[in-house]
């Protein structure tokens, strides 16, 4: 669609409100998933999945199956844009908020390592992969959804207010996280981790419901309308925008580098720091 310009037809109000909530809903879930994996790779999953490796090493590896997800994103980005250009936004985004909250509940149910030993490890990166493809086109797909919506003078206005679910996902994975840590340490690690994962299915059933409504974008429906859907969207993206598509690309690993490393990071030096700490004054009074 990069190369077809048309011009959308004014939505009602009720419609935008609609799209508005179908798009931060599916924002609040990809983010929520997504900073609620790298919690627990920070701070449980070396002991639930890795325990046979020194903590460090354990902590390390957590880390690698976090960062599969982001190695998949951009595919998942791929296919499910090439699918948004050729059968509508709709379609797309309730396979992706689907695959992803799916795959979350899922690792709210894996077994550990001390139930099925090595095999644990090998479920939780399969999951994690299948989680990152799904993700890797939700939260553009949100915003592309609300552009197509917006007026043709108001399009930037529209496409931020995605970033209302980003705020929304962070927000109630630290809460959830936050609540369930003030239980003791064996509980958290016995079940008490599971529950904000087998929460995201609630997410997912309200975000079916809101998105099952919504007509496709009438830019969308006015390109097929006419005949004039793009065959294959990525090679025209590249014919026509290469320069604006790397550009896009490197402000969003600078954004994402900065924020997810430095966030995760900082959970699992300050775990390390207060178990050492309380570990040092153990040894103390002993």
């Amino acid at each position: 669609m990069a190369g077809n310009v048309v011009r959308p037809t004014i939505s009602s109000p009720e419609e935008i409100r609609r799209v508005f909530f179908a798009s931060i809903v599916g924002t609040i879930i990809e983010w929520y998933d997504f900073l609620l994996y790298g919690i627990a790779a920070a701070l449980i999953f070396n002991k639930l999945f890795f325990p046979a490796q020194d903590p460090l090493s354990g902590t390390l590896t957590a880390f690698a199956t976090y960062t599969v997800g982001f190695v998949v994103r951009p595919f998942g980005g791929i296919f499910f844009g090439h699918l948004g250009d050729r059968i509508g936004r709709k379609n797309v985004l309730m396979m992706t908020v689907l695959l992803m909250g799916v795959a979350t509940t899922v690792i709210g149910l894996l077994p550990t390592y001390a139930q099925v030993g090595a095999w644990a490890p090998v479920l939780l990166t399969l999951v994690r992969i299948v989680q990152g493809f799904g993700a890797g086109a939700e939260f553009a797909g949100a915003a592309i959804m609300m552009v197509e919506y917006a007026p043709e003078h108001r399009r930037g206005l529209f496409g931020s207010w995605s970033q209302v679910g980003v705020a929304l996902g962070l927000i109630a994975a630290f809460g959830v996280n936050a609540l369930i840590s003030r239980l003791a340490s064996d509980q958290l690690l016995a079940w008490a981790w599971r529950i904000p994962f087998l929460l995201s299915f609630l997410l997912v059933i309200v975000a079916i419901y809101i998105r099952s409504r919504l007509l496709d974008t009438p830019v969308f429906r006015e390109l097929q309308a006419e005949n004039k859907l793009a065959k294959a969207p990525l090679m025209e993206v590249l014919r026509v925008a290469p320069r604006g598509l790397l550009t896009v690309l490197g402000a969003r690993f600078a954004d994402n580098a900065v924020f997810y490393i430095g966030l995760v990071f900082v959970l699992a030096y300050a775990a390390d720091r207060v178990t050492r700490a309380v570990e040092a004054t153990t040894d103390g009074l002993s």
